[in-house]
């Protein structure tokens, strides 16, 4: 029965995972007797109730490490301290990874690792690692598209048969739907990722970088109660944050004004009170998840979806697991999400997809596994589905 490795590094989470799929039944590929493996996977996570069964095929959880580099508030992370942070931790994560599945190098089918998208630095950084184990444990590497490997496991982890995808993250803002063994993508952002938005604002706030921006500002935000006014920006099945952003960043600025005492305090107009760095990140998040709302719904009613799935970094987010909760219930649909261990950026992602692939035969030659920072969602072959 197949295990592989996957190493993830397309931005500042380094991650390491090992997992094992039950046998393939069409597989020319050998099968093995079962190891002394550790933890089965943890139960389907969802936003909503809702009727799922587990997706073929059923996965073990062997080991899911990740490791963050982590900036100081009001900077983001650069692309060479990223890289730097990846290449000084994966050769550890591995070690950790492998003791923990407790498997042997001979027990590994194949070395997964990101493609793309992503930061073409720490991309860099993490393939070559993979490329040092595929020629060290003499194994296959598979390269894997990082978006489709938040399809997969959140799929697989939630039971989800064949949702409506919501993928929100630092660098994607996508609305897939799966046809004819491809994930087609009906709509995405026009300018920067949602996440993007976000940690930019979390940075003109000098709000910490630790755990993550995202998850600071959701936390602010439920102090929040006061709405201000923000652009709304969907066009079509598409949407635009970079207007959202120069607008709440201009009120931020205006908000430290008045704090600093060189203008009058900004108080509400409606209520007379003082509007605080809460309200901006409670009206931030109702404003940009609404419009992800929108369009999420618009796909369903197209596609004749009753179930969402929400992936990467921002699906962690309980304020827009709610909201696409209510819409979905006046639906009469399903959300249906992780928590921040697959949520977030992780190796077990890369493992699981790029075991798909190598089941159905796919390889990555070395002269083929260099990586790309524009790898397209719909440019997969998903032959693994029907």
């Amino acid at each position: 029965m197949p295990i592989a490795i996957g190493l993830e590094g397309s931005a500042n989470k380094l991650g390491v995972g090992v997992i094992h799929h039950a046998a393939y039944p069409h597989s020319s590929h050998r099968s093995r007797q079962d190891s002394p493996l550790s933890s089965s996977p943890p139960p389907p996570l969802k936003a909503s109730d809702g009727d799922a069964s587990l997706t073929w095929p059923p996965v073990r959880i062997l080991a899911n490490l990740r490791h963050t580099y982590v900036s100081p508030p009001g900077s983001g992370f650069l692309p060479k301290d990223t890289a730097a942070h990846h290449r000084r931790w994966v050769v550890r994560l591995v070690k950790q990874a492998m003791k923990q599945a407790d498997v042997r190098i001979e027990d590994i089918d194949c070395v997964c690792f990101t493609k793309g998208p992503g930061m073409g630095a720490p991309l860099g950084a993490v393939a070559i690692a993979a490329r040092m184990l595929s020629l060290l444990w003499n194994k296959p590497l598979v390269g894997v598209n990082h978006c489709v490997g938040h399809i997969e496991m959140g799929r697989s982890i939630t039971g989800a048969e064949n949702p409506v995808v919501l993928y929100v993250s630092g660098g994607n803002t996508q609305i897939i739907a799966y046809s004819a063994q491809r994930y087609r993508i009906f709509g995405e952002a026009l300018d920067i990722a949602v996440g993007n938005c976000l940690d930019r604002f979390a940075r003109v706030l000098n709000i910490s970088n630790d755990p993550a921006p995202g998850y600071n500002i959701e936390q602010m935000a439920k102090k929040g109660n006061i709405l201000v006014e923000l652009p709304y920006a969907v066009k079509g099945m598409d949407v635009s944050f970079s207007g959202i952003l120069a607008r709440i960043e201009e009120l931020a600025h205006r908000l430290e004004s008045s704090a600093q005492g060189q203008s009058e305090p900004w108080k509400d107009e409606d209520t007379g009170e003082v509007i605080t760095r809460e309200d901006l990140c409670f009206t931030l998040q109702e404003t940009v998840f609404a419009m992800l709302v929108e369009i999420t719904e618009r796909a369903m009613a197209h596609v004749g979806a009753k179930q969402v799935l929400i992936v990467g970094g921002v699906g962690c987010n309980m304020r827009l697991q709610e909201m696409m909760g209510m819409m979905a219930a006046e639906r009469g649909g399903s959300v249906y999400a992780t928590d921040e261990r697959f949520c977030i950026d992780n190796g077990i992602m890369i493992a699981h997809a790029g075991l798909l692939a190598w089941g159905m035969g796919f390889k990555t030659g070395l002269d083929e596994s260099g990586c790309t920072q524009r790898f397209r969602t719909d440019e997969v072959w998903i032959n693994w589905r029907d």
